[in-house]
């Protein structure tokens, strides 16, 4: 069964901010900067060190670089606890620890960032290790990653994010199984269990999952965190445009998000360079790359974009 929607509720939204890069495969600091100060002035909080700022890619340093930039910068964020290893890894519960701190320490909300040897762990093991992280940080966000993003993506069994639930220092969790059904039924044992609890979606393909219940974590709102504070607050206000809005968005989240999903930060590059807030579409080596032919739809969404922003003025 659908549930019902919830007009005039108050949106908590979150935008994984996408890392800029020149030309010459250097991180673009500057447009990356402007970007987190835009995003927090849209009334959205930001999320750095996540998959749309090539977490799995940077050095230890350079992750440690973006925070101090966060904290400058913003009065309020969120980043990714990330654990590197690799496939056949043993689950490294202090160095989630370590990770969680550093986040923490910089005055940053933790998200547990998935790896391999974490979603190795079967249900009942990764619950205990949600319980035993929450024994060492006070407030931390768990995520659920499906695979289309991550080869090491798992998504897991509802009676494990009922564990989830019992966890005090886990204030919600990203969904990223890109399922309305998988999500609706967490909104609904959440609301059942743990109502103060977060259901961040995490659905690039089915944002209006705000209007159920959830809240969200997501890649795509870093395309145009102006547009979507607008919405948010259209949402609030129980306006009628709210659905217009959303469906200009949702139409850059189906084009952005189609297969191969990763793909998507570079339609991000090009769509920030399209509206003047990076200096360049590239993105770094590993991350896959949309064909040229998105730059002609991806200008024309921004065009449409600006235009409505201006209407809502």
């Amino acid at each position: 069964m659908t549930p019902l929607q919830q007009h005039g509720r108050t949106i908590d939204g979150m935008s994984a901010v996408l890392l800029t890069h020149h030309v010459d495969g250097s991180i673009d600091w500057s447009s990356f900067e402007a970007h987190l100060a835009r995003t927090a002035a849209a009334g959205l909080t930001p999320a750095v060190n996540m998959d749309t700022g090539f977490v799995q890619l940077l050095e230890p340093g350079t992750r440690r670089h973006v925070l101090d930039l966060a904290r400058r910068t913003v009065d309020r964020f969120v980043a990714g606890a990330f654990v590197a290893d690799d496939d056949g890894s043993a689950y490294d519960p202090g160095a989630m620890a370590r990770s969680c701190a550093e986040v923490a320490e910089a005055g940053g909300t933790p998200v547990v960032f998935p790896s391999w040897g974490l979603n190795a762990l079967d249900d009942d093991a990764w619950v205990a290790a949600m319980a035993e992280l929450g024994s060492s940080c006070d407030r931390f966000i768990g995520f659920e990653l499906g695979s289309m993003f991550v080869p090491y993506g798992r998504i897991r069994g509802l009676d494990a994010y009922d564990g989830l639930l019992g966890v005090d220092a886990c204030i919600g969790a990203k969904h990223s199984s890109l399922s309305r059904q998988a999500e609706w039924d967490r909104l609904a044992l959440r609301d059942r269990r743990r109502p103060d609890f977060a259901v961040f979606t995490g659905n690039d393909l089915a944002i209006d999952m705000v209007v159920y219940g959830s809240d969200y974590l997501l890649g795509l709102s870093t395309f145009a965190p102006d547009l979507f504070g607008v919405r948010d607050r259209l949402w609030r206000d129980d306006d009628a445009r709210f659905w217009e809005v959303n469906d200009l968005l949702q139409y850059l989240g189906m084009f952005a998000f189609r297969a191969p999903v990763p793909a998507y930060r570079h339609d991000a590059a090009m769509f920030l360079e399209l509206r003047g807030w990076a200096a360049s579409s590239a993105v770094p080596d590993g991350a896959p790359r949309r064909p040229d032919s998105d730059r002609a739809v991806l200008s024309d969404i921004a065009e449409r974009v600006d235009a409505l922003m201006d209407a809502l003025a």
